[in-house]
Parts: C-alpha cells; sequence; structure tokens
C-alpha cells in the first residue's frame, strides 16, 4: 500500500475555520481604526480650511473670507488662490465631505465649514468650525455652532 502525503479534508476545514474566526475578529477593528483615522483626516482637514481662511482674507482684505473652491487652484488671485490642494478644495477628502458658507457682504467677515461624513461606514461624527477657529462636533447630525468643541 502506498502512503499518501497531504492534508486530509477535517485538517484542511480546521486551518479555514481558524482562518474566519480570526478574521471575523479583525474586521471591525479594522473598520473602527478606518473610521478614526477618517475622523482624525477631517479634523486636520477643517484646521487647514481654517488657516487657508484667515491667509485668503488677510491677503485679499476687499474680498474677506472665500468659498471652498477660490482657496484652491493656482495662480494666486482671489478666485484660485492655491492655498488648499485640489482634493480639499474640491470638496471631499477621506471620506468626509466639506462645505463652506460665507456671509457678512463685502468684504465677507464671516464664514463657516461643515465637514459631514459621505458615508457611515467613513465617520460617525459631523464637525463644524466658523471663523473663531474653535472645532466643533456632533455624532447624530449636522454639526453647528452650539455643538460641544473638541478637546
Amino acid at each position: 500500500m502506498k502512503k499518501q502525503k497531504g492534508f486530509s479534508l477535517i485538517e484542511l476545514l480546521i486551518v479555514v475555520a481558524i482562518i474566519l474566526i480570526i478574521a471575523a475578529i479583525a474586521i471591525p477593528n479594522l473598520l473602527r481604526s478606518r473610521i478614526a483615522a477618517n475622523e482624525a483626516s477631517a479634523v486636520g482637514s477643517i484646521r487647514t480650511i481654517n488657516t487657508a481662511e484667515v491667509t485668503f482674507a488677510s491677503t485679499y482684505p476687499d474680498v474677506g473670507f472665500a468659498a471652498l473652491a477660490s482657496l484652491g487652484g493656482s495662480g494666486g488671485t482671489s478666485t484660485g488662490a492655491g492655498l488648499l490642494d485640489s482634493v480639499l478644495a474640491g470638496g471631499t477628502k477621506s471620506g468626509y465631505s466639506f462645505t463652506t458658507t460665507v456671509t457678512g457682504g463685502t468684504p465677507s467677515t464671516q464664514y463657516t465649514v461643515v465637514g459631514d461624513p459621505v458615508s457611515a461606514q467613513t465617520g460617525q461624527r459631523h464637525f463644524f468650525s466658523d471663523q473663531s477657529g474653535v472645532i466643533r462636533y456632533n455624532t447624530s447630525a449636522v454639526a453647528t455652532v452650539s455643538d460641544n468643541p473638541l478637546q
């Protein structure tokens, strides 16, 4: 009789079961860490937008604060200041969508920036900031000036 070499079906099934158990433990942790990374990126993006808004307002005092698209671009003009990279100026980065609203006449004296997750898999917190530079968050709805500030 020849002795066969290799793994039996039972041994292969046990290995597959162990791999599935490890994956079931690891995948939720991976998703949570991705959400945390996206939220950290969103906070950094809002800080960058705040800095760009202040720089824009001091560079173009007759315009004041600007819309998100005007902070991007190239050429160093009030319609394309080149203060933000093209991805962030486009409004979506790292699973978050960013919008700015400029108010206060001409020159614009106030702005707000809101960062909302594109889906529940990309983030759980909504972020808000204005000309004060304080970043606020809300876990259930679009963040506003009355929400809790980040610590």
